[in-house]
């Protein structure tokens, strides 16, 4: 299906009357206002098309209920005191905006050249971004934001499932609880998979729901990232970044991956 024609079959499901939409063509979004709070959410429509195709109804009920939790989230403030355990990073490309659209400037750090950290009140189905007037507001200091947050990233499961293609192996790590890119903030877990592989580990964070760690032996191997890794990007409902990373010395280097040049693919002594 085409973005507009997904647009349209959003736009049908949606019964709410003090809810209003705009369609931008050219970004291929669908913002969805709550008029009574002048409020809203914004729905990227490309990588829902392969959702589309594989599962109408049910891709048309996921997004219909991610709009119906992110407005209804959108109403209540953002209370940190009481919630620590509930504070978690959330990973966003360099591109994503740094404020609210009612212009609240929302509490960063900085990352890799491509992704940024943002900070979030778990709310059961959903999350809702800290704000700096949210911090304030509490009482709170960035610093103590940011200690919470990755400890308790730390404390997530990280269950991989595994996968060999052309002697290099791949491991996916998809919980479904919004923090599986969240993930690769867990230096125990990438030291521990630095450890593990033979190769040279590269780390991909394509969209918000999947943490890819692949130990690469070969130029083959470098090739099926690649073109994993791009197809998450583009199927993701929270899209990343396409390029992957190399992990070496306890740093995240991006990467890209061409026919014409690769990185070197020695193994480990």
């Amino acid at each position: 299906m085409r973005p507009i024609e997904i647009k349209r079959e959003i736009e049908q499901a949606l019964s709410n009357i003090n809810w209003i939409t705009s369609y931008d063509r050219e970004s291929e979004t669908l913002r969805i206002i709550d008029k009574r709070v002048n409020k809203g959410v914004t729905v990227q429509l490309s990588p829902l098309k392969n959702k589309f195709k594989e599962n109408k109804e049910k891709a048309l009920s996921d997004i219909v209920h991610y709009i119906s939790e992110g407005l209804t989230l959108l109403q209540l403030p953002i209370e940190l005191k009481g919630n620590e355990n509930n504070i978690f990073p959330v990973i966003r490309s360099t591109s994503f905006p740094l404020e609210t659209k009612d212009g609240k400037k929302l509490i960063y750090s900085d990352h890799t050249a491509e992704t940024r950290i943002f900070y979030a009140l778990d709310r059961g189905s959903s999350y809702s971004l800290i704000d700096q007037e949210s911090l304030e507001r509490e009482g709170k200091d960035f610093s103590e934001i940011q200690e919470v947050a990755l400890f308790n990233v730390r404390s997530l499961s990280h269950q991989l499932k595994e996968d060999v293609v052309a002697g290099n192996t791949f491991y996916f790590l998809h919980s479904d609880d919004g923090y599986d890119a969240s993930r690769i903030l867990n230096d125990s877990l990438l030291k521990s998979m630095d450890e593990k592989v033979t190769g040279q580990l590269a780390v991909a964070v394509p969209h918000q729901d999947v943490l890819i760690l692949a130990d690469i032996q070969n130029e083959t191997g470098y090739d099926v990232l690649g073109q994993m890794v791009f197809q998450f990007f583009s199927e993701g409902r929270v899209p990343i970044t396409a390029l992957p990373f190399l992990y070496e010395n306890g740093e995240l280097e991006s990467i890209f991956i061409l026919a014409q040049k690769k990185p070197k693919s020695d193994k480990k002594e």
